[in-house]
Parts: structure tokens; C-alpha cells; sequence
């Protein structure tokens, strides 16, 4: 994952909202009418912030009857937690191994 994917990904789950679906989704699946219901948003809203995060990744979605179920995509969660801790780490993947140092 390059700087531009993870700063994409970020701005995405920059939105308190979003953020607090992903935190609720974290624990379990949950239908699209008990999120609707927690956050009191209109459908719209919901289906908004819903549509951001299936189409980045961040949650899946099915079918369950006439109920739509989202459930947290823990891969693109820890796609952006390792990305996250290479920046905050000194590695042989850190941007400063490629850096010349000194020539100041």
C-alpha cells in the first residue's frame, strides 16, 4: 500500500461517523436497521456512509432476507493498522531507508 492508497483510506474513516460504524461493526454483524436505529440518521445518511465504506473495502454486505447485513473487513482494517506502524517504526519498509542523510 503506497502514502496516496492509505491517505485515501484514511480520509474515509477521518468522518466520526464512519469511524463509530466500523467501532460497532468490530464486535459483530449488524443489520442495516439496527445501525439506522443507533444513530438515528435518516436512511439516506446511513445508506450514504454505507456505500463508502463497502465500496472502499472497509465493510462487506449482504443479503439477508429483506435485511441487508454489514460486517467490518478486518484485512483492509489491518492493511491500514500495518501501514500505520511502519510509519511509526524505523523498518526496512520506512521511507528513510531510501533517504540520503548528511549531504547537507
Amino acid at each position: 500500500m503506497n502514502y496516496g492508497e492509505t491517505a485515501s483510506l484514511l480520509k474515509i474513516i477521518a468522518d466520526p461517523s464512519r469511524l463509530e460504524i466500523l467501532d460497532l461493526l468490530s464486535c459483530d454483524e449488524l443489520c442495516g436497521c439496527d445501525l439506522l436505529e443507533y444513530f438515528k440518521f435518516s436512511q439516506p445518511t446511513l445508506s450514504h456512509h454505507m456505500k463508502v465504506l463497502v465500496n472502499s473495502d472497509f465493510v462487506t454486505k449482504r443479503k439477508d432476507g429483506n435485511k441487508v447485513m454489514y460486517e467490518l473487513n478486518h484485512e483492509t482494517m489491518s492493511k491500514i493498522e500495518n501501514q500505520l506502524q511502519i510509519i511509526n517504526s524505523s523498518s526496512e519498509y520506512c521511507a528513510c531507508q531510501a533517504m540520503k542523510k548528511g549531504i547537507c
